[in-house]
This record gives structure tokens, sequence and C-alpha cells, in this order.
């Protein structure tokens, strides 16, 4: 029998399970993000640098698609419609670039408009400096307050060990612009001589789930631990989560990463996993289509190839369930506008999560 993990209940079957699992788009490789447009139609990412347009059951690749870094973890990564779509036509999407200074690539953050099948207006809001040849830790999710900022993350990047601890250097951290690309000045390190003022938190590893909460408002984020030590978080304004120096995990090797779980002036996490299950994709079920699941979290597992549910009571996690199990890795999951679990599984496509009468 496998040991409870040391932080809450281990992962066990459903204890509600009357649902189907319907594929609604096939043929995906690397479905990295998904989203949906006013209309109900959806567009997909495929990392390697591909944005799809799904409408009807019918398939559009989009031109205009900037150039992307595809390699290793890095390619087209997330992508999410703007709340006020059918008013303002915004796209933001994330993605590995190779522009800018420096060997290699970085992550990108950058918004367009949908004109038929072609993205026009392309700006680019942030991009994350120096390049770095690294192939993986790029993040990166991008959310809305509904206050007027966007929220993103950027990985570690995993080039060196200061990135996460140092305001000064992109990687390892969470981001606060206006949607239009500006720094805001109540960010928190604004007027901090050399800091990357778009900081919002940092001392993270690889942010790749963000959502903000739809009772508290507050961002949360999941980011990838090493071996062991996977994380939520939620984001504090100026908050230093602890990446490298504090850690419940291991390296990938076995040896010791750190002796140190906790310090003082750093956050501790909501919930850890131990084992990992390296999560990616995060959403909370506020739909009435699943009444026994309303409030919980949902996590894409890429290690196990499943969608974990996770229980809170309060902030305690007291239940963790698998949903979609066998499938695939899940990539990314979101609520649909239809109130429906949608998820991105790579090798397969898009999935649908329904309730049975």
């Amino acid at each position: 029998m496998a040991q409870t993990p040391p932080n809450g209940p281990e992962v066990t079957n459903l204890t509600w399970d009357k649902f189907t699992v319907e594929t609604v788009v096939d043929n995906l490789k690397v479905p990295w993000g998904l989203t949906f447009l006013p209309d109900g139609s959806m567009l997909v990412t495929e990392r390697s640098g591909e944005m799809i347009h799904v409408k009807d059951g019918k398939r559009t690749e989009l031109k205009g698609v900037p150039a992307v870094k595809a390699a290793g973890q890095g390619g087209l990564l997330d992508v999410v419609a703007h709340p006020d779509f059918a008013q303002n036509g915004w796209i933001y999407f994330s993605y590995s670039s190779e522009e800018g200074s420096g060997d290699g690539a970085h992550t990108a953050i950058s918004r367009a408009k949908l004109s038929g099948d072609q993205l026009t207006d392309l700006q680019v809001l942030y991009k994350g400096s120096p390049n770095s040849n690294a192939g993986h830790h790029y993040g990166s999710r991008i959310v809305f307050d509904g206050k007027g900022h966007i929220f993103f993350s950027i990985g570690d990047r995993g080039d060196h060990p200061n990135n996460p601890q140092d305001i000064k250097r992109d990687g390892g951290k969470i981001y606060r612009l206006h949607e239009d690309g500006r720094v805001p000045a109540d960010n928190p390190f604004v007027g901090t001589s050399g800091a990357k003022t778009a900081v919002y938190s940092y001392g993270h590893r690889n942010p790749q789930g963000m959502i903000v909460h739809p009772e508290t408002g507050d961002v949360w984020v999941h980011e990838h631990g090493p071996r062991g030590g996977d994380e939520i978080n939620v984001i504090k304004k100026g908050a230093n989560y602890g990446w490298p120096v504090i850690s419940y995990g291991i390296n990938y090797n076995g040896t010791i990463l750190t002796e140190k779980t906790h310090e003082p002036g750093m956050e501790q996490p909501l919930y850890y996993w131990v084992p990992s299950i390296a999560p990616s994709g995060f959403a909370v079920v506020t739909s009435n289509h699943y009444p026994e699941w309303k409030g919980d979290l949902l996590v894409g597992s890429l290690s196990f190839a499943y969608l974990e549910k996770l229980t809170l009571s309060g902030n305690k996690v007291v239940k963790r369930e698998r949903v979609i199990d066998g499938l695939g890795r899940v990539r990314d999951v979101v609520i649909g506008p239809d109130g429906y679990i949608y998820a991105g599984i790579e090798g397969k496509g898009i999935v649908k999560v329904v309730p049975t009468k």
C-alpha cells in the first residue's frame, strides 16, 4: 500500500463517478493551453507552435502566430481570451521566444486580435531576459484578476540558481501587469533599484497552473517541485515562496537539495505533493453540473496521467481523487462557459466530463 503523503491524504478512486468522458477534439499532440470564445468555439495551443481554432467541429490553424522556439519544454504555451473578448477581441498567450538579448530563448507574453483565421495587432507585453539555452522551466500560465491586471508565471529556467531569489533577474516569478502591458504603479518592487518591476512575487520554481479563486479573488498557483515538493501557493504581494532555499523535495538523483523546509520571511505552501504528480493546468469546480464537487480544485498530473481533484476544508486538503485516469498526460483543465470540465490530454486531444442522468 502506498504511503500517505506527509501533507495530506493518498490519492484514491472517486466516491462519485456518475459521468462519462467524451472526446470533443481528437488527434492533438501536446495541447498545452485551451480557452473558449463567446460563440462557444475554442482556441487550443499545440506546444510545437500551432494555435488552432475549433468551431462547429472544424479546426483551423491560425496564421500570424509569432515565431516559437519549440524545443525541450518550450513552445507555444498558454492561451486565454480576455474576459471582455466580445467587446475588445484580445487573446493573450505565452510562448518561448528567441527575440531579445542572449542565445537561446525565454518566456514571452503577447496579445493579439483574431480576424478570420489570422492573428493581427500583435503586441509583446513582456519578454523574459536574457535568453537561456536551458530547455526547461518556461512556466507559463496567464489569468485576469478582474481589476484590470493580468498575472502570469515564468519558470526559473533552470540555468541559474539565483534566478528565483533575485528580483533583478527574470525567472521563478509571478508577474503582474496592466492588461495593456504597463507596470502598475503599486507593484511591490516599483522604485527598487535594478528590480524587474513587473514582478509580484518570487521564489518560485516552475508554475504551470494558475487561477483566480472565485470566492476570495486571490491568485493561486501550483508549481513543479524537483523530486517531490510540488506546491500550491496563494500569492501575496511581494512575498518570497522560498525556492530553492526551502523545499519539500529532493534532487532527481535522490541527493539532498536543501535541509530546510521553513525559513523566516518565506511563505509556506497551502499544500505540497510527495511524491510529485508534475502538476499542469488548474481549475476550480464552480458548476452545478457537479454538485458533489463544487469548490474542489482540479489539477492535471503529467507524471501519473490523471486529473486530480482535491477537496478542501478551509485551507486544508482533506481528500484527493482521480477523475480522468489512464487517457494520457493531462496538460490543461478549464471550466467551459457551459459549466462542463474540459481537459487537454497529450496524444489524444480535448475531452469533456459529462455527468450522467
